[in-house]
């Protein structure tokens, strides 16, 4: 059994498999790999995505070279369509004709219904449509998303899954957090043979229809009738179903935050995404503060401000954090990970904490480093 150094501990290594150890403990970088079984596998189903497009859209994207990097397209009405690349800041246009109202509609009919959200998808796949109303209501432009079913990603964070702990992602919308969420699910409940309800709000985890895509393996999914109604889908999960792990995307609203708390007092774990890039963005949202525990403002007595070198009046947090780690992912393959309670004690104090970098090297294998000086704008 190989083993891999436990993130900011004493010194102490904890035994884990399948990681393997490649530096001494008291390294400050570790290469980890996983077997070659974990190979990374993507699929996208691209055809069915294609499918809803105009025909002459389809049949230059269907010949595109990038089509494997094809992260969405934009179908505005009065506009020409756009394709939006991976790694590209800006967007190609797909032809010099605008986009009709009637491809707008035939588009509508293939998709379904859309939700209160505004969001639908095509059954048995992970694609999302969205779409951009009037003030009448009429849908005048979509973005179509392509969903892909990623597999072999797990090894950014495989070694932290053993501690049982809950962690919560941050990260800009597109950096990947929902396809990582994805992958602990099936892992979770695969390989980790653990009971796992998915809360899913959009479709998006599990993709559309009633039978959840099969990247999600053996986990359960509950769908939300509503956005709003979401915090009590996860009440609902944990008192009728017995999970161990629930996962849930876009923690966004006060509600939701308390019910993760809820969840946690009550034993169990939670992998969650949260609206914000970095620790420092969840730690100013008065609306989802309470997921790294909350924070107040504590007066000092003159003895212990004058011990501390501080302010009468200083912010601590208040109660312990719902999620144990908290990962910003910056890039794809390129994310910060924090031991929450540490992290945020220390930048409350106007310290920087210590943190992991979990990256990929030129051989994709995974690289983490240890460091002290984390700002929060970049290490």
């Amino acid at each position: 059994m190989a083993g891999v150094c436990v993130p900011w501990g004493g010194g102490a290594c904890r035994l884990i498999s399948p990681i393997r150890r490649r530096f001494p403990v008291s390294s400050t970088v570790a290469s980890l790999s996983l077997p070659d079984s974990s190979a990374m596998i993507v699929d996208d189903n691209l055809g069915a995505f294609l499918e809803i497009l105009p025909k002459d859209l389809r049949h230059r994207l269907l010949n595109d070279s990038r089509r494997n990097q094809l992260v969405e397209v934009i179908m505005d009405l009065g506009r020409p369509p756009e394709a939006r690349y991976l790694g590209e800041p800006g967007g190609q246009y797909l032809r010099n004709n605008e986009v009709s109202m009637e491809e707008l509609e035939d588009a509508q009919e293939l998709v379904g219904e859309f939700g209160a959200d505004n969001r639908a998808g095509i059954e048995g796949t992970l694609h999302r449509i969205s779409a951009i109303r009037n003030r009448k209501g009429f849908i005048v432009g979509l973005t179509c998303r392509v969903g892909r079913a990623v597999s072999g990603h797990i090894d950014m964070l495989y070694d932290l899954l053993h501690y049982g702990k809950s962690i919560l992602f941050v990260g800009r919308p597109g950096v990947g957090k929902t396809t990582v969420l994805r992958e602990i699910a099936r892992v979770f409940s695969d390989e980790f043979q653990k009971r796992v309800v998915i809360i899913d709000t959009s479709n998006e985890i599990g993709g559309d229809g009633d039978i959840p895509h099969s990247a999600i393996g053996g986990s359960r999914r509950m769908q939300v009738p509503k956005p709003s109604l979401q915090h009590k889908v996860m009440i609902e999960a944990v008192e009728n179903h017995m999970p161990q792990v629930i996962i849930v995307d876009e923690i966004g609203t006060e509600a939701e935050a308390l019910a993760c708390r809820s969840i946690a007092e009550r034993g169990v774990m939670l992998i969650g995404t949260a609206h914000g890039e970095q620790l420092q963005n969840i730690i100013k949202n008065p609306t989802l503060s309470d997921l790294i525990g909350g924070i107040e403002t504590v007066t000092l007595g003159d003895e212990e401000a004058r011990a501390r070198r501080s302010q009468k009046s200083i912010l601590e947090r208040k109660a312990p954090p719902t999620f144990y780690f908290l990962i910003e992912m910056r890039e794809r393959d390129y994310w910060i990970a924090h031991q929450t309670e540490k992290s945020v004690d220390m930048l409350l104090r106007g310290r920087n904490p210590m943190v992991e970098v979990r990256r990929r090297d030129e051989e994709y294998k995974v690289v983490i480093e240890r460091w002290k000086a984390y700002d929060g704008q970049g290490i």
